[in-house]
């Protein structure tokens, strides 16, 4: 059974993709559609949770979202800086899964490890294409056919949106299986995340959902131009 992805998401931490782009895995799945999602470190250096409950907490995420391909590397959490190796790294990755769309992290984040996992993974994306650059399991060069970008924290305005309304609901519960970052603990630390984040995040989907005229969206970036074959009296 071949490995290939139609979507493969990026990022740095547990949660990350949930937060910014469940709606739409979710949405894809639903139409056949193969997904998967690839954390780069197993943020080891969270003020809550323990390693072991996160991971458990991004298997039952994925069980949630029904993905294909839930990968987790070892990058360092806080230390994902443009390393060789760590490129190299990714590019296996890519070259394994053969994904048709690549998501990663919107570059403008308070948290700077999400900058930083773009832009590794944007580097793994072109060296992936060129058969000349190796990897470790000596895998063929694969060339994906678009780069996006989602959202975790910003509150930008997006480029496309994409609408999940039918898909809230699950975006909802995959984000509270990660009971260890968004619900308080009494032996936890308060942060931003334990203090009605998950509501907010909810809240910028509601609110872009306004601006396309639907109940819920999440919003997207793109790396290059986006073409849409348009018919004015069928639509798309």
């Amino acid at each position: 059974m071949s490995d290939q992805l139609d979507i493969l998401a990026f990022g740095a931490h547990p949660d990350d993709v949930e937060i910014g782009m469940a709606g739409t895995l979710a949405k894809y799945k639903e139409q056949g559609y193969k997904t998967g999602i690839c954390n780069l470190t197993y943020a080891e250096r969270s003020s809550n949770g323990t390693v072991e409950i996160r991971q458990k907490e991004a298997n039952d995420a994925a069980k949630i979202l029904e993905l294909d391909a839930r990968i987790q590397l070892s990058l360092p959490d806080r230390g994902l800086y443009l390393r060789e190796e760590y490129i190299l790294e990714i590019v296996s990755v890519i070259r394994k899964y053969k994904p048709r769309l690549v998501f990663v992290p919107f570059y403008e984040d308070r948290h700077p490890d999400h900058g930083n996992c773009a832009k590794l993974v944007e580097e793994a994306v072109f060296s992936s294409g060129i058969k000349r650059v190796a990897d470790s399991k000596g895998q063929s060069a694969h060339k994906t056919e678009n780069l996006y970008f989602y959202q975790i924290n910003g509150l930008h305005k997006p480029e496309f949106y994409i609408d999940i309304s039918s898909q809230i609901e699950k975006k909802t519960k995959a984000l509270e299986a990660y009971t260890s970052q968004f619900e308080k603990n009494p032996e936890g630390v308060d942060t931003p995340l334990t203090n009605g984040y998950v509501e907010a995040v909810i809240s910028r989907e509601r609110a872009y959902g306004k601006q396309i005229g639907s109940m819920y969206a999440e919003g997207f970036f793109a790396k290059g131009p986006i073409v849409l074959n348009y018919d004015l009296l069928g639509g798309i």
